[in-house]
């Protein structure tokens, strides 16, 4: 069988985004002291949960993808979060992937609400972690498009999803 050009520039596509999802997030086993402040989350909060998260999206929209980066030069996921944390919420998080998910309490996805963290498993040890912005949407450093915002329900993060957590803002 002869294989058309098509064929090949979607195989070529496939083995580049497997790439990139392949170098995801930080994942140092490296911690830092928490600090957790509670607050119930009537929707009230949760609206205002959302105009601080948001402003950071606004703010840091379309910096660039760097694995280890905390800066407007190069965020990864786990950075972006560490920062979100703490320029919004002064609450300092872990800075990685793999310190985040064991913060809080693991909630189930049909729970999910403004402000909770959005797991996923992108690769065999890569995972990747988002904030929710609404109950669909959550914003994150996108190893191809840097700090966008997505839909939980895209087929590709839904097939990816692994686990929610909140921390109490």
């Amino acid at each position: 069988m002869i294989l058309g050009k098509g064929y090949m520039e979607v195989k070529m596509f496939c083995c580049v985004a497997l790439l990139l999802l392949m170098t995801g997030c930080s994942q140092s086993n490296f911690s830092h002291p928490q600090k957790t402040v509670t607050i119930n989350a009537p929707a009230v909060e949760l609206k205002q949960v959302q105009k601080k998260l948001l402003a950071q999206y606004q703010d840091w929209k379309g910096t660039s993808y760097e694995l280890g980066g905390m800066s407007k030069q190069g965020v990864d996921c786990s950075g972006l979060m560490k920062l979100t944390f703490a320029q919004q919420f002064s609450i300092d998080m872990p800075r990685t992937t793999a310190g985040l998910a064991k913060k809080g309490k693991h909630i189930k996805r049909k729970q999910l609400r403004t402000g909770d963290l959005v797991f996923f498993k992108t690769g065999m040890k890569v995972r990747h972690v988002g904030i929710m912005v609404d109950n669909v949407q959550f914003f994150h450093a996108s190893t191809s498009r840097g700090v966008m915002i997505s839909r939980l329900d895209n087929v590709y993060w839904n097939s990816h999803y692994w686990q929610s957590r909140r921390v109490d803002l």
